[in-house]
C-alpha cells in the first residue's frame, strides 16, 4: 500500500469527490498557496452531477445546468475561470401535457388556447370552489396544492411531474414541503405573469431563479467547468486522483489522519492531510470511518436515503426538433419527466448541426426496475416515448447512450433532520477537521451555485482562519456571513417530506 504523508507542521487538504463542491474548494485553496489531494472515483470525468459526457463527438449533461446566481462571487468564479467561453443563453421551457405544449412561465393566450375554453372556465371554477370551501388543516401535498389552485390545475400542473420525480404519491407529501417549495408560485404571481409577461424584477436577488429568461453555459456544456478546473490543478502541480473510491477514513484522538483509497486497477493508497473535505453522500462518509462511530451516528446515517437518476442520450437525425432548452413532461402516460435539447443550450454541444442530441430524463430508486434495465431496453423505451409524445418518429433514432447516476437527489422523510443532525453534532465536536461540502455532503438539496458557495466558505475558513458556517448556504440565502436561516431547517431548496404517521 502507498502511503502519502504529510508533515506536522505543514497544512495539507485532502478533498473527497471532484464535483463542483470539491473543486470549488481545490480552487479557493491554491490561491491561498494550500497543497491539496483531490480523490475522484470516476476514471475520467469530473464535476459529479454537473459533469458533461461526450459519445461520438456529442456532449450532454446528466441533466441540464444553467448557470445562474444570486451570489456575484459565484458568478464572478465563473467569469474569471473560463471567460469568453460562457456564452449567454436565452432561457425557453415549455410543459407537455397531452399533445399540448405549454409555456412556462404561463403566458395567458398559451394557457388558454392550450387548455381550451372550456378547459380553462373548469380550471377557474375548480380554483374558485377551492378558495371558498378550502381543505382544513391540509396535511398532504395534494391537500395544499388544491387549496391554492384548486383541483384541476394541481391534476395537470403538479401531481403527475412531482410524482415522477420523487417517486412519491402525492397524497403521501406532507404540505410543509408544499408550502415552502411552492411558495413563490401562488395564484396572484401566477395571473401577473399572465397578464403583465414583461414585468421584470428590478433586484437580482428579487428574481425567482426558477422563473428567469436567461442564463448563461460553458460552451462545451457544464463538464467544460470542472474540466478546466482540474487542468488548473494540474498545472500547478496538484492533480485530481481518477479511479480512487474511498474506502477508509482513519481518525484518531478527535481528527481525521488519512483517507485512504483503493483504484480500479486495485492499489491502495493512504492520503494523510490536516483538513479533509467530504463532498460524497453522508451515508457513505459514516460508513467508512475507522473506526466506525458510536451505533446511532451509524443509525442516523444509514437512515438518509436518496433518489436516483437515468439520463438516456439519443442522436436523432433532425435538425430541428422542438426549440426549448428542455420540456417538462407531465403527460402520465409516458414514464419520462423532462427531456433536454443540448443543442439549444449550445451548438457545440452536437458535431453536426443537421443532427439532434435530445437526453431523456428518468427518476427511480437505484436496484428498482428502471435501474437495473438493460442499456438497450432503456434506449427502446426512450425511443418509443419519443414517437409516443409526436416528438419524432423511432426511424429518425440512430444512436443512443445510457448514463445512470445513482444519489442524484437527497430526500427527506419525517425524520431526516434529526438523523442529519446527529451526523453533523458527531462530526462538529468529535472529528473537528472533517468538512462537509455540497449536495450529497451536506445531504443538502442544493443548486450547483449553493454547493459551491458551501465550499468556498469551507476554504476560506481553512485559508484565512475565517468562521463562515456553510450550513447557512441554502436556496433563499445570499450567503454573506451574517445570513440565518429558520430554525425549522436549514435545507434551503426543499425536497419531498413523507407525512408523518
Amino acid at each position: 500500500m502507498a502511503t502519502l504523508t504529510v508533515e506536522d507542521d505543514r497544512r495539507q487538504v485532502v478533498i473527497m469527490g471532484a464535483g463542483p463542491a470539491g473543486l470549488t474548494a481545490a480552487y479557493e485553496l491554491m490561491k491561498h498557496e494550500i497543497p491539496i489531494t483531490v480523490v475522484e472515483r470516476d476514471i475520467g470525468y469530473v464535476g459529479g452531477l454537473a459533469r458533461t459526457v461526450e459519445h461520438k463527438g456529442y456532449r450532454f449533461d446528466i441533466g441540464g445546468h444553467r448557470f445562474f446566481s444570486k451570489n456575484q462571487e459565484v458568478e464572478d468564479l465563473w467569469t474569471e475561470i473560463l471567460g469568453a467561453e460562457m456564452l449567454t443563453r436565452d432561457r425557453l421551457s415549455r410543459i407537455y401535457y397531452r399533445g399540448r405544449f405549454f409555456a412556462y412561465p404561463l403566458k395567458a393566450f398559451n394557457a388558454l388556447w392550450n387548455l381550451g375554453l372550456i378547459e380553462a372556465t373548469r380550471c377557474m371554477a375548480s380554483y374558485s370552489r377551492a378558495r371558498l370551501f378550502p381543505i382544513r388543516n391540509p396535511r398532504s401535498f395534494e391537500d395544499w396544492v388544491r387549496n391554492q389552485f384548486g383541483w384541476r390545475l394541481y391534476s395537470i400542473f403538479f401531481k403527475t411531474y412531482t410524482e415522477k420525480v420523487w417517486g412519491i404519491p402525492t397524497t403521501e407529501l406532507s404540505a410543509d414541503w408544499a408550502a415552502q417549495r411552492i411558495k413563490s408560485l401562488d395564484m396572484w404571481l401566477l395571473v401577473k405573469s399572465m397578464l403583465l409577461p414583461h414585468s421584470k424584477p428590478t433586484h437580482r436577488d428579487d428574481i425567482v431563479t426558477t422563473l428567469i429568461d436567461s442564463f448563461r453555459y460553458p460552451r462545451l456544456g457544464p463538464g467544460q467547468m470542472w474540466e478546466r478546473v482540474a487542468e488548473i490543478c494540474k498545472e500547478k502541480g496538484q492533480p485530481v486522483m481518477f479511479g480512487q473510491a474511498v474506502e477508509k477514513i482513519k481518525h484518531d484522538r478527535g481528527r481525521v489522519r488519512s483517507v485512504t483509497t483503493r483504484s480500479t486497477s486495485g492499489e491502495v493508497t493512504e492520503h494523510a492531510g490536516t483538513d479533509f473535505l467530504s463532498s460524497i453522500p453522508m451515508r457513505q462518509l459514516i460508513a467508512r470511518l475507522q473506526p466506525p462511530p458510536p451505533d446511532a451516528v451509524q443509525k442516523a446515517a444509514n437512515s438518509l436515503s436518496y433518489r436516483d437518476f437515468i439520463s438516456v442520450a439519443l442522436m436523432i437525425d433532425r435538425a430541428d426538433v422542438f426549440p426549448d432548452n428542455w420540456i417538462y413532461i407531465h403527460d402520465p402516460s409516458v414514464r419520462v419527466g423532462r427531456i433536454q435539447n443540448f443543442k439549444n443550450w449550445s451548438p457545440a454541444m452536437v458535431p453536426d448541426q443537421a443532427k439532434t442530441c435530445l437526453g431523456l430524463e428518468y427518476f427511480c430508486f437505484e436496484g428498482d426496475g428502471m435501474w437495473t434495465s438493460d442499456d438497450a431496453t432503456l434506449i427502446k423505451l426512450a425511443t418509443s416515448e419519443l414517437a409516443q409524445l409526436g416528438i419524432c418518429t423511432q426511424d429518425q433514432v440512430f444512436d443512443g447512450v445510457v448514463v445512470r447516476q445513482p444519489k442524484a437527489y437527497p430526500v427527506y422523510d419525517d425524520s431526516y433532520q434529526a438523523h442529519v443532525d446527529v451526523v453533523r453534532d458527531y462530526l462538529r465536536t468529535q472529528l473537528t477537521n472533517l468538512h462537509l461540502i455540497g449536495r450529497n455532503g451536506m445531504h443538502k438539496y442544493n443548486n450547483q451555485d449553493h454547493s459551491m458557495m458551501t465550499a468556498l466558505l469551507v476554504a476560506k475558513n481553512i485559508a484565512t482562519g475565517s468562521s463562515y458556517d456553510p450550513w447557512n448556504v441554502n436556496a433563499e440565502a445570499v450567503y454573506h456571513e451574517d445570513v440565518h436561516v429558520g430554525e425549522k431547517d436549514a435545507t434551503g431548496r426543499q425536497v419531498p417530506q413523507r407525512l408523518a404517521g
